[in-house]
């Protein structure tokens, strides 16, 4: 069983950043995925094994970068800029295989961090 635990959220001002870190099992594809209040899931970034590829949603590119530190098996999402509306509780999620976008094909969920940005 692969547990992953986010780390990171809080409480920010827009325009300033933030660094979302999960603990992340080695060899697996890593996506970051959000959930606003009243709306479905939403994907955020992917980043494959062992970090050579990655995708981004069009809202956060430039943004945001996604990277994996495989010696401390941890995966972070620094966010920069950021905009009330990126408001949510974000989620890291695992795969075998390739990366993808899809929400659906992710095996394992971490318990998500609030991210909130004040305008």
């Amino acid at each position: 069983q692969v547990r992953l635990v986010e780390s990171g959220g809080g409480l920010v001002q827009a325009g300033g950043s933030l660094r979302l870190s999960c603990a992340a099992p080695g060899r697996y594809a890593m996506g970051w995925f959000r959930q606003a209040p009243g709306k479905e899931r939403e994907f955020v970034a992917t980043i494959s094994w062992p970090g050579g590829t990655t995708y981004y949603a069009d809202s956060v590119k430039g943004r945001f970068t996604i990277s994996r530190d495989n010696a401390r098996n941890t995966v972070y999402l620094q966010m920069n800029s950021l905009k009330p509306e990126d408001t949510a509780v974000y989620y890291c999620a695992a795969r075998r295989g390739i990366v993808t976008v899809t929400a659906l094909e992710y095996e394992y969920w971490g318990q998500g961090t609030q991210v909130t940005v004040s305008s």
